[in-house]
C-alpha cells in the first residue's frame, strides 16, 4: 500500500502550487512569506513539486553533463552557491550547488509538457531556507511563464486601487522611490518589494518573494503604469514607445530564462500584450519627494 504523503497547497498569481513532502514544506522550513498564500486547491494545480525524488546531485559533473545543454550558469548572491540551468532531450534541470560544507545541493527536474517538477529538496533533512526560497521561485517561473504569468523584479506600489511597478537595476533606488511614495502620496502602500507576478491582463499580484522587505500580500490590482528608474541629477519623466517599453521590461524578467528560446518567447508574448494596454515610462530622478510627486502626477494626473 502506498503511503499517503503530506502536501501543501498555495495559490500565487492565479497559479495553483502543490508542494509534496513534509521536510520541504515552505512554511515549516521558515519561509513565512508563503503563509498568506496557503489554501486548499479544488482543481488540479498548475504546478506540483515533488520534493522527495532521488535525483542525482552530480548531474552536471563530468560525463553526466555530456548529454545536457547549458542554458545559464551563475552565482547565487544570497549564498556562496553556484547555480546551473540546463536542458536535455526530455527536461530542463536546475541545480544549486553550495560551496559550504554540509549544505545539501538542491536539484530540480521539469520534464517538458509536465505540470510536475521533481526535486530532492525534501531528502536529507530540512533544506536551506535561502536556497529553497530561490528554488521555489525558479520552479514557479518554469511553469508560470508558459501560462502567461511572469515574476518580475520590481518594487510595486498601490495607489487609488491600482498598481504601479518601478523597475531598475539593483541599487537604482526602486525601494527608495516606493518609500517616497508612501511618505508623500496619500493612500499609497506597498504590494511587493521584489518579485510580484504580472499577467498580460494588466494585473499585478503579490507573491511570497519580496526580497529583504517582508511584504507578502495575497492581493492583486490592475496595473496603472510601469516605470523604469535611473539615477540622474534632475527629475524628468517621459512615456516610452512600444519597442522601448519592451526593452525596459525584459531585463527585469528572470535573467536565466533569456537564454532559453521557448521561455523567452513566452515572456515576450506576455509583455507585448501587456504594453499594448499599459503605459510604460522612464523616470530619470533624484531620491527626493519631488520625484515621487512627478511620477504620481504623470500617471494619475494632478
Amino acid at each position: 500500500m502506498n503511503k499517503m504523503r503530506t502536501q501543501y497547497d498555495f495559490q500565487i498569481g492565479e497559479i495553483g502550487l502543490r508542494v509534496i513532502g513534509e521536510a520541504a514544506s515552505p512554511v515549516d522550513v521558515g519561509l513565512k512569506g508563503f503563509r498568506p498564500f496557503a489554501t486548499e486547491l479544488i482543481d488540479e494545480p498548475k504546478l506540483t513539486i515533488d520534493t522527495e525524488v532521488d535525483l542525482p546531485i552530480d548531474w552536471w559533473a563530468g560525463g553526466c553533463a555530456k548529454d545536457r545543454t547549458l542554458i545559464d550558469r551563475f552565482d547565487f548572491e544570497d549564498r556562496d552557491c553556484e547555480c546551473v540551468l540546463a536542458r536535455d532531450a526530455e527536461a530542463r534541470w536546475f541545480g544549486m550547488f553550495p560551496h559550504e560544507e554540509g549544505c545539501h545541493p538542491i536539484v530540480l527536474r521539469h520534464a517538458f509538457g509536465s505540470s510536475i517538477i521533481e526535486s530532492n529538496a525534501g531528502l536529507g533533512g530540512v533544506p536551506d531556507a535561502s536556497l529553497w526560497r530561490f528554488g521555489l521561485w525558479v520552479a514557479f517561473g518554469l511553469i508560470s511563464v508558459p501560462n502567461g504569468a511572469i515574476p518580475v523584479h520590481t518594487s510595486t506600489i498601490v495607489c487609488k486601487d491600482r498598481a504601479v511597478l518601478f523597475l531598475g537595476e539593483s541599487g537604482t533606488g526602486k525601494s527608495t522611490h516606493t518609500r517616497l511614495w508612501r511618505e508623500n502620496i496619500e493612500g499609497a502602500h506597498l504590494l511587493n518589494d521584489d518579485s510580484p507576478i504580472i499577467r498580460s491582463s494588466a494585473v499585478a499580484y503579490g507573491s511570497p518573494w519580496s526580497g529583504k522587505t517582508p511584504c507578502y500580500r495575497n492581493l492583486h490590482y490592475p496595473i496603472a503604469a510601469i516605470v523604469r528608474l535611473s539615477q540622474a541629477p534632475h527629475n524628468r519623466m517621459r512615456r516610452l514607445s512600444a519597442l522601448e517599453a519592451l526593452g525596459a521590461l525584459l531585463p527585469s524578467c528572470p535573467p536565466s530564462f533569456a537564454y532559453d528560446e521557448e521561455l523567452q518567447d513566452a515572456i515576450c508574448e506576455t509583455l507585448s500584450k501587456l504594453i499594448s494596454t499599459v503605459p510604460v515610462y522612464h523616470l530619470e530622478c533624484l531620491p527626493n519627494a519631488e520625484a515621487a510627486q512627478l511620477s504620481y502626477s504623470t500617471i494619475f494626473g494632478k
